[in-house]
């Protein structure tokens, strides 16, 4: 929880707050492929990409 505050503190003094959605993206693509792992509908989700 601390690299989240300590993250958060950096955007907020360097100004760097485009950075914020591009991690996010990426984080929910992790998100989806980890769920489109184990679940039916994997093979929906592997045509997109």
């Amino acid at each position: 929880m601390s690299f989240v505050v300590e993250f958060w503190s950096f955007l907020r003094v360097r100004k760097k707050f485009w950075l914020l959605p591009v991690l996010l993206m990426i984080f929910a693509f992790g998100a989806l492929m980890l769920v489109a792992e184990s679940s039916g509908i994997a093979p929906l989700i592997y045509t997109l990409f």
